[in-house]
């Protein structure tokens, strides 16, 4: 079952591994700091779209944010631009 507080400790968690403040996520995810802390808090939760922005700046896999798995290598490799 999903979460909001799972998945918030989780952003929070790979957000300060990379050393990010929550503005530098916020403007990746095109939403206002106010949200991230919301997220981060387990207040919020939010789309699916940005969940996918997460997982591919972060590098981690939409399973472990939203708590399905404890791995966060995400099983598939995403496709890039050549």
């Amino acid at each position: 079952m999903f979460s909001k507080e799972l998945f918030g400790q989780r952003v929070l968690e790979q957000r300060k591994k990379f050393g990010e403040t929550q503005k530098i996520l916020a403007e990746i995810l095109g939403v206002g700091d106010t949200q991230i802390l919301e997220i981060e808090h387990g207040r919020a939760s939010t789309s699916a779209e940005r969940i996918a922005l997460i997982c591919q700046h972060y590098k981690v896999s939409a399973d472990y944010l939203l708590g399905l798995t404890d791995d966060p290598e995400p099983k598939y490799k995403a496709e890039t631009e050549g």
